[in-house]
């Protein structure tokens, strides 16, 4: 029999852009006492991201996140602190960073050629973030220049920007899906990825927490985007963060909370919601704020 949610360990997964940092300026400000009160508690916050690997390493240091998993690209690539790791099935001496990367997506240089194919076969237009400069790229997202190098580097995802029509898109999409692959929509860039979503590795994730623990987590869940949706549906308690990106966003998760807030102020409204100040209390009820 499942244990009530007050009862078991909880676990936090987090959308980044737009939600936990702020859409425009990436800060994260408002967010850091939730942060401090987490870690104090011993309760993971595991980004899961559109970012890549590359991106996560020095973020995860400023946010305080080093001892967490990781969900990247989209959901293309996990990273598992020692901590995670299996004995048997993990461990590797040669890993100087103590990082297991599991890439449960197909290879970027596939990636690559199929979209080069469809887009001379089906005449369509679109920019891949392998095409762009430095420079362009820059302008699309707002990084700075160390940091927009680090979001070209990727390993189970392709980033593109889409200059066709409506009906071109769903002709492109429907010809991913013939070829196994699939289109998610993010803040600024669409995503072609193989058969994997946030919602897959965050279930990975929670499968991997419960062979190692013996127990299966609570799990919460932020996030602002259309690409947030499987991880929204995936999680006991989600928080859809009021977007800036005017994208519509609609999740199916009955404990549902929507912010007034967007950015990390309604990351911290979302946590203030399902957790506030009985957060400590072991006498908080399953599917009730706490």
């Amino acid at each position: 029999m499942t244990q009530p949610m007050s009862q078991r360990p909880r676990l936090i997964f987090t959308d980044l852009d737009g939600s936990l940092l702020d859409h425009y300026s990436y800060d994260w400000s408002p967010a850091v006492p939730w942060l401090k009160r987490l870690k104090q508690a011993g309760v993971p916050v595991i980004p899961v991201t559109s970012k890549t690997r590359a991106e996560l390493m020095s973020l995860r240091l400023d946010l305080g996140l080093a001892d967490s998993p990781f969900i990247a690209e989209n959901g293309a690539v996990i990273g598992l602190p020692a901590s995670w790791q299996h004995a048997r099935l993990d461990r590797d001496p040669r890993n100087l960073d103590g990082l297991c990367v599991k890439t449960p997506s197909v290879d970027n240089d596939f990636l690559w050629r199929r979209l080069e194919v469809l887009r001379e076969r089906l005449k369509l237009y679109y920019r891949c973030m392998r095409e762009m400069t430095v420079e362009e790229v820059m302008r699309a997202t707002g990084l700075d220049e160390p940091q927009a190098r680090q979001s070209r580097i990727r390993e189970g995802s392709e980033p593109l920007l889409w200059d066709d029509s409506d009906e071109a898109l769903e002709v492109f999409r429907r010809a991913l899906h013939n070829d196994g692959l699939t289109l998610t929509r993010g803040g600024h860039f669409w995503h072609v990825m193989g058969d994997v979503d946030k919602g897959r590795s965050l279930r990975w994730l929670m499968a991997r927490f419960e062979a190692l623990r013996g127990e299966m987590p609570a799990t919460l869940g932020l996030g602002d985007g259309p690409d947030d949706t499987s991880m929204l549906e995936t999680v006991d308690q989600a928080v859809l963060i009021r977007g800036e990106h005017r994208q519509p966003v609609s999740i199916v998760n009955p404990h549902l909370y929507c912010t007034r807030s967007p950015g990390p102020a309604g990351w911290a409204e979302g946590l203030d919601y399902w957790l506030g100040e009985r957060f400590f209390a072991p006498s908080s009820q399953e599917g009730e704020p706490a």
